[in-house]
């Protein structure tokens, strides 16, 4: 099989056209910022001011609390209004610090950046720690975990996923237009910690000016390569890319590390450059506010801690009263049914739809078509799975190779019966993880 792409995937509509060509623009808050203490994978951070306490731009106001944490750093200067449960996009209340911002964007005192030939691999890793850099594509993993494997000499390649394959979504490439050095300049900073690892910047072809620009920006680097890869979703995802890339293969019980690569997030390989090379820590995140709902969609260069409903207001309001809002993407993304939610470090996108179009099938017994295992870019028989679901038969989904669904919801999107099989995989999948986590 051709290496560049993987066997299996779908073609959305992809409604990149609708801010694709938005230039990134700031947003300054307005009142208070919220900052869920839970803003990755592994323990939440643990608060090190109080009520009442004033703090600066930059000042870190939670600590990382244990090795698979993350810090988290102030993005406005202003007073500690309270250490309370809030409400988050999953619909969940977690406990957040809440910051009333008073406008005047203090800041700390900024360390003095060093030159990247001057420091070693240890001293890039603890720049990226107290930076509270997480994996910023949506699953929040501690950057500084995933560039500390058991084994670094075995590390063949750096991948920076600057694919952006789920639809609708243009945040990265907003970023690979407008910034391709430091895009680059990130990825240079991360091959510093693995002397012998070649990077790799992985580009669905769809994105040939945004290739271009990067291509230019590495020009002088010759362990950096930029691949142009099939467009196809999910391209983006870990194991896909990495086989796309590399032709190495990797399943539910293995690491990335274990096939000798690391993959990032482009904003989080862009989020290491400033670490490193600015001494900035992660403030600010590129949001993509998109969907025929919305009068005006737009990219913009957001604080942590702003609330959605203002990216709503900066994007002109609703055209049309939203029938779906879903932070993230259609495909992977997750539904809210408040705006009163803040912009965190994992948020790439706003997305506000006018139909609900899987609220308008009702679904229906399976054909046996065979189409849902023609897509599924992990192998697996998703209708089968789904049934083993349903009647919680925990051990007939093992046997099946369940746990070897990636959730990308090809399979529901292409069933012609309408049928959910993602979500029933999902719910299976997240019961065998809990029950194995009590044992």
């Amino acid at each position: 099989m051709a290496r560049l792409t993987f066997k299996g995937g779908v073609h959305p509509y992809d409604g990149k056209e609708l801010s694709k060509d938005k230039p990134i623009r700031t947003v300054l808050p307005e009142g208070e910022l919220v900052y869920p203490l839970s803003q990755h994978i592994g323990a939440p951070a643990v608060p090190i001011v109080k009520k009442g306490d004033h703090v600066l731009l930059g000042q870190k106001i939670a600590d990382a609390g244990g090795f698979v944490s993350a810090c988290i750093c102030s993005s406005v200067s202003g007073t500690v209004k309270a250490i309370e449960p809030r409400l988050t996009v999953t619909g969940a209340e977690a406990m957040a610090i809440v910051i009333e911002n008073d406008g005047k964007y203090e800041e700390i005192e900024w360390p003095k950046a060093r030159p990247l030939d001057e420091l070693t691999g240890a001293e890039i890793l603890d720049m990226i720690k107290e930076a509270g850099i997480v994996g910023m594509g949506g699953a929040g993993f501690p950057t500084h975990v995933k560039l500390s494997p058991k084994e670094p000499d075995k590390i063949d390649y750096i991948i920076a996923n600057c694919a952006e394959c789920e639809p609708y979504l243009t945040s990265d490439y907003r970023r690979m237009l407008e910034e391709p050095e430091k895009v680059v300049g990130g990825l240079r900073t991360a091959l510093r910690i693995f002397p012998h690892a070649k990077g790799i910047l992985a580009v669905e072809d769809n994105k040939p000016d945004a290739a271009a620009l990067l291509r230019e920006a590495a020009a002088k680097d010759d362990n950096i390569e930029i691949m142009l890869l099939k467009t196809k979703y999910p391209q983006g995802a870990e194991r896909q890319l990495i086989y796309a890339t590399t032709g190495r293969m990797i399943n539910s019980s293995m690491l990335p590390a274990d096939a000798g690569c690391v993959v990032n997030n482009c904003d989080t390989i862009t989020a290491i450059y400033k670490a490193v090379n600015e001494r900035r820590p992660l403030m600010h995140r590129i949001v993509t506010v998109t969907g025929d709902a919305v009068k005006e969609p737009q990219n913009f260069s957001v604080p942590t801690g702003t609330n959605y409903q203002q990216l709503i207001k900066e994007a002109g309001g609703f055209r049309e009263e939203p029938i779906k809002i879903i932070s993230g993407g259609p495909m992977m993304g997750v539904c809210i049914y408040d705006l009163n939610v803040p912009v965190t470090k994992t948020s790439s996108a706003l997305l506000c739809l006018t139909k609900d179009e899987v609220a308008e099938f009702e679904p229906t017994a399976c054909i046996n078509c065979g189409k849902c295992v023609s897509v599924c870019p992990g192998r697996v028989v998703p209708s089968r799975l789904a049934d083993y679901s349903m009647r919680h038969d925990e051990e007939s989904f093992l046997k099946a190779d369940g746990m070897e669904c990636c959730e990308c919801g090809c399979c529901s999107f292409i069933c012609p019966a309408k049928r959910p099989l993602t979500q029933y995989i999902k719910s299976m999948r997240r019961i065998i993880l809990a029950n194995r986590k009590k044992k």
